[in-house]
């Protein structure tokens, strides 16, 4: 690519985002009638984009608002990608800044949701770690292991509201629980067999996977666990991680090793219920 030809798409890009451009030809053709039909398709795309994205929060807020939110968001933030199902990504802080929005303190963490969805879906495929890796390790050698989360593996914990379960009513176009009880709440997405799946996770699951992410032992992760949630059983919750397939070596080496230790881990329940 020449860099006149660079120059000339980085100018065109600067139009169409309906800023000034320097390039004299860019200039002209932003001047043709055709070119605001033009910028308004690419606006339109982003917008139809956003929606796909977003579901359960333009079911929330209904399709009006969504597409007034949209619209000013994707000329702010315009695609840096061309798969527009990447699209969006700091939308949900957009959303919680927006002032129209101020009454619903929970619209962030539902767009938040619908994001962490979208990077769940298009992650890359791996194994899940499986339960007979830790079958002879001794007390301490599990405290000195390190795991990581699954690649797919995408976890949010909402202390003060019940955003997973105003997320999930939305998102399968259901109805709200009533009365819906106010309090914190947590969710784990995975995604298995192309599918991606969603569960209740509490406090200290989220504490055990963040610390596992930032390189912690098994050991210290388990620690922040019940100091995040005092008295949680942290037997079980392994296990469930473990069943769910939440979890992986810490390194593709350690995957490559011995693949007779590793599968596909256990697919999860589909829906997020209260």
């Amino acid at each position: 690519m020449t860099t006149t030809l660079s120059r000339f798409q980085d100018e065109f890009v600067v139009a169409v985002e309906g800023g000034e451009t320097q390039d004299p030809c860019v200039t002209a053709l932003a001047a043709q009638p055709g070119f605001a039909v033009y910028r308004n398709t690419v606006l339109k795309g982003c917008v139809d984009a956003l929606a796909a994205n977003f579901p359960a929060v333009v079911r929330l807020v209904g399709e009006a608002w969504f597409y007034a939110a949209a619209m000013d968001y994707a000329r702010r933030a315009p695609p840096g990608d061309a798969r527009l199902v990447l699209y969006g990504a700091t939308f949900p802080a957009y959303l919680a800044r927006r002032e129209a929005a101020s009454e619903l303190t929970y619209l962030g963490g539902v767009a938040r949701l619908d994001r962490l969805w979208c990077e769940s879906h298009t992650a890359a495929d791996e194994r899940a770690l499986d339960a007979s890796a830790f079958a002879h390790l001794t007390p301490e050698a599990f405290e000195r292991m390190t795991v990581r989360a699954h690649a797919s593996a995408r976890w949010a914990w909402f202390a003060a509201e019940p955003v997973c379960t105003i997320w999930n009513a939305n998102r399968m176009g259901a109805a709200m629980p009533d009365p819906l009880e106010w309090h914190g709440e947590g969710v784990l997405m995975l995604r298995r067999a192309g599918s991606v799946t969603w569960q209740p996770l509490g406090r200290g699951g989220c504490a055990l996977l963040d610390a596992c992410s930032a390189g912690a032992t098994l050991g210290e992760a388990t620690q922040r666990a019940l100091e995040a949630e005092p008295g949680a059983d942290l037997g079980v919750l392994f296990a469930d991680l473990i069943s769910r397939g939440a979890l992986a070596p810490s390194s593709p080496h350690e995957e490559n090793t011995s693949q007779s230790e590793w599968n596909g881990g256990s697919p999860c329940s589909a829906s997020f219920s209260r």
